[in-house]
């Protein structure tokens, strides 16, 4: 009879670190999203685009994603209050890495909010691609 690990003990033997991941990637401009979900498929991941905030969190529940980008200044719900609600919703599992990206709010200030609500890193748009999948790998 054998004994079945935690959820958590589960998830990470079936991953290992640099394998493709699922990513949630939202943004409502069109362009940057295409282009990640582009270059995030051809590293290898799974990738799920949406452009609204309000998509973001039935997708969570749905994809159960490793890691999300997601905008600030997404509409329907800000980029903040997604990050705050995920961070409130996974405390019995471990919670998505998550990425914000904005080309509006990018002072310190609104570095130190993202951290807050529950972001692991801030990338100020126009970013290089390449430093989404350098944080990636690293997941």
């Amino acid at each position: 009879m054998s004994i079945s690990a935690p959820v958590e003990d589960r998830r990470t033997a079936q991953r290992q670190k640099g394998e493709p991941l699922r990513v949630i990637v939202a943004d409502d401009e069109r362009d940057i999203l295409d282009t990640l979900a582009l270059i995030l498929r051809n590293a290898g991941h799974t990738v799920h685009a949406i452009h609204t905030g309000r998509d973001v969190l039935p997708a969570v529940r749905i994809v159960r994603p490793e890691a999300i980008i997601l905008d600030i200044a997404v509409p329907g719900m800000s980029g903040y209050a997604v990050a705050q609600e995920i961070r409130h919703s996974f405390v019995d599992v471990r919670r998505p890495f998550m990425i914000a990206i904005s080309g509006m709010w990018t002072g310190d200030s609104d570095r130190l909010i993202a951290r807050q609500v529950g972001f692991d890193h801030y990338l100020a748009k126009p970013f290089d691609p390449q430093e989404i999948l350098r944080l990636l790998a690293g997941v």
